[in-house]
């Protein structure tokens, strides 16, 4: 059982929670993500993590509420409990002076790209950052990443804040000279990105962790095709080449089982909703 010391809502159904976590807090780096199960009933979800905290023993991650386990997790409160927490997990990020690095963060991702950044920064990089959402109310963390950033971009895909979507990049690509791009965010994002990168030649690093289940290489759920190769989100990534991840094989696995997952939602909140499943 891990207790939730901290818990903060960044945005309408988006929150982040801090627990205490020893172990991992110790070993866990930018890239690597968890395996969260709210309770002996629930599923596994994959979640990035977005802080440690050596000192203190906590690790954050954050999450958005758009499924039946996201949901209960959000039930929680402080000082309530998460059933089981695996990890880190995955690879973690490689980080070096690469020069001058585009960060583009999407959605509930901002979060977890935001430890990546500081320690870009902190290994001497240059950042044009770049952070987007669907509507204004769901950016967060936006005086943070601007005070780490050399330039600062904002995006919303109803231009109601910023940029209208992520067009403009194509400008900022032609004119800067970048050594790499990292793209963090949800997988059409991703893949607009990774188009728009691969124009210009320059190296463009995503994460797949949106597509895992198990985690640990078991289940086959985040195989991907990269370079032609079949590969596994969890054990090879999460972090992957971007142009040569097969993103249209990748959106339509991803797509499979919505009508599973809305319905098992649907059914949850009717039930009246709560950590235990609705009973």
């Amino acid at each position: 059982m891990y207790e939730i010391l901290a818990k903060k809502e960044l945005a309408p159904k988006i929150k982040m929670v801090e627990v205490y976590a020893p172990e991992m807090a110790e070993k866990a780096q930018p890239g690597q993500f968890i395996i969260v199960i709210v309770n002996q009933r629930g599923e596994r979800i994959p979640l990035t993590i977005a802080g440690c905290d050596k000192k203190k023993g906590t690790i954050r991650f954050a999450f958005n509420e758009v499924g039946k386990t996201t949901k209960q997790l959000g039930f929680l409160k402080e000082g309530d409990c998460v059933g089981n927490i695996t990890g880190p997990l995955g690879n973690p990020s490689e980080i070096k002076n690469y020069g001058k690095v585009l960060c583009v963060a999407g959605g509930v991702m901002i979060a977890p790209m935001l430890l990546l950044i500081r320690s870009l920064r902190e290994a001497g990089n240059t950042l044009t950052i770049v952070m987007g959402a669907r509507i204004k109310e769901l950016l967060f963390f936006e005086k943070e990443m601007k005070d780490l950033s050399d330039k600062f971009y904002v995006a919303t895909d109803d231009g109601s804040k910023g940029y209208k979507g992520l067009d403009f990049l194509k400008e900022i690509l032609e004119k800067g000279k970048f050594d790499r791009c990292i793209a963090w965010g949800p997988v059409v994002m991703m893949k607009n990105v990774s188009e728009m990168t691969r124009k210009v030649n320059l190296p463009t690093t995503v994460t797949l962790t949106p597509i895992m289940v198990d985690g640990m290489g078991m289940c086959g759920v985040c195989r991907v095709t990269v370079g032609g190769k079949m590969m596994f989100g969890c054990v090879d990534g999460p972090e992957f080449d971007g142009h040569l991840v097969d993103f249209d094989e990748l959106i339509s696995r991803q797509r499979m089982f919505l009508p599973e997952e809305r319905l098992s939602s649907l059914l949850w909140e009717i039930r009246g909703g709560c950590t235990c499943g609705g009973k």
